[in-house]
């Protein structure tokens, strides 16, 4: 995985609630078991008509070319129903590193911070005016410090995050990445017992 210290970057609105895990990649595409190219069809159902590539829906937003960027933002409960690594694939994949909602599913979230994909909790409020900004908005995430800002505005808000994820965040680890980096440590306490 890559390090994510500090994402800024324009973002992507989509502003509906209980977006759930089959409508972010829908299960007629689970039969890869590598994490490639899962992005092309990230809401595939909302982003084209009759399931066709060449005819996208102009009103969905990943399909506007004014709105890009490394960031989702998304309305409360993203993530819910099934509990498939997929979708954080699918995300990382189209090239989200984050996304931001007052709400997530505990799967999702786990499953979004197990591959790099940063999920930040903020309140109703707060996400309420991110949606009120422009197209041309940046948002700055920052990791060790756990804030978002809205560099038009200035509002900042903090987000919680696991103790280990963040680690493993900062350092572009994954589980095993970070089993290796604590290798000498481990042996060191192997030798004592």
């Amino acid at each position: 995985m890559k390090a994510l210290k500090e994402i800024k970057s324009q973002f992507v609105p989509l502003p509906m609630e209980n977006i759930d895990t089959d409508q972010i990649i829908p299960a007629r595409f689970l039969k890869s078991t590598t994490r490639d190219g899962f992005g092309k069809n990230l809401f595939r159902d909302w982003r084209y008509n009759n399931n066709d590539e060449t005819n996208p829906k102009p009103d969905f937003a990943l399909n506007q070319s004014q709105y890009k960027g490394e960031i989702l933002v998304a309305g409360k409960n993203f993530g819910c129903g099934s509990s498939r690594e997929h979708a954080a694939w699918a995300l990382q994949d189209y090239g989200f590193n984050a996304v931001v909602s007052s709400f997530f599913a505990d799967i999702f979230k786990n499953n979004a911070l197990n591959n790099g994909v940063l999920p930040v909790t903020v309140s109703d409020a707060f996400l309420q005016e991110i949606f009120e900004q422009n197209n041309t908005c940046l948002l700055t995430i920052n990791v060790e410090a756990q804030t978002i800002k809205i560099n038009t505005t200035g509002s900042t808000a903090h987000f919680d995050i696991n103790l280990y994820k963040k680690t493993c965040l900062l350092n572009g680890f994954d589980d095993i990445d970070f089993l290796i980096s604590r290798k000498e440590l481990i042996a060191e306490f192997e030798k004592k017992n």
